[in-house]
């Protein structure tokens, strides 16, 4: 453990921070501005009828919640560079041990580090809203009460702190290849931005419920955001399910959602003139 704190004490150490912020600052930038200029600006009025609810926030919190996203990113990349330095030091095999088990076996720790990283989530998450630690872990999320798609990483230190111990707590537990590593990321942060974004894409099923049930919507985090008592799935709805903590009207919400129009009416007409 020795070697690690010197290795975070040298010239190297920052260099590698520095090029772990870059990317992670790239990678949420890429997603949440992208999210915003789809779905917020280029095809706002196409989409307007699948809007969860009526009124967006103000620019003042985009800026803000942006601003705290790259203290965030500050962060889980702080943490995150302690799996490269176990790595060298020796002490992280998994990878290595990995890239020889074939391409099944890469497929399969995908799909494990992301079901194992919502029942992270899930159970932290509840944690953080105990009213004891609520305040010091949680509050400047839940300040979007409406979120945007820059909400995504709008965290306190702690909660950041907590969010960003997923990755390397698991690589040390499973062995896991270094590009799926990567992709989880993208995976995480595309999903995350969509579940800020305030429009429901989820298609429905006949009956009104989301086609693929088993997934979060945009409506089920929304709903979060606006009753913090429910609703503390990332990627899937089964924690909640199976705790009883699903919002008791989370259908009837999404079903209003996804049976508006993609067009209103009034703008066909007013496009027409």
């Amino acid at each position: 453990m020795e070697f690690i704190a010197l290795e975070f004490a040298t010239p190297e150490f920052v260099t590698h921070w520095f090029g772990s912020v870059l990317r992670n600052t790239t990678r949420y930038a890429v997603f949440s501005i992208s999210v915003w200029l789809v779905l917020w600006i280029a095809l706002d009025r196409m989409l307007k009828g699948r809007r969860v609810r009526d009124t967006r926030p103000g620019n003042q919190q985009l800026a803000l919640e942006f601003l705290i996203s790259l203290r965030s990113v500050a962060i889980f990349s702080t943490i995150g560079l302690s799996i490269y330095f176990m790595h060298r030091a020796g002490f992280l095999p998994g990878p290595d041990i990995a890239a020889q088990w074939g391409a099944a076996y890469w497929w399969f720790s995908l799909v494990a580090m992301i079901v194992a990283h919502d029942a992270y989530f899930y159970w932290t998450h509840k944690w953080m809203h105990n009213p004891r630690i609520f305040k010091v872990f949680h509050r400047r999320h839940h300040k979007s009460h409406n979120p945007s798609p820059f909400t995504a990483y709008s965290f306190d230190l702690a909660e950041a702190v907590v969010l960003a111990s997923f990755v390397p707590l698991f690589v040390v537990i499973v062995p896991t290849p270094w590009g799926v590593i990567g992709f989880f990321m993208l995976h995480q942060i595309f999903r995350n931005t969509l579940g800020h974004s305030g429009v429901e894409l989820m298609p429905a099923r006949s009956d009104g419920r989301p086609m693929f049930d088993f997934l979060t919507t945009t409506t089920h985090h929304d709903l979060h955001h606006a009753q913090a008592g429910w609703n503390f799935g990332l990627y899937f709805t089964w924690w909640d399910k199976l705790m009883g903590t699903e919002h008791p009207q989370y259908y009837e919400n999404f079903a209003r959602s996804v049976r508006k129009p993609l067009i209103e009416k009034s703008d066909v007409v007013a496009g027409a003139r």
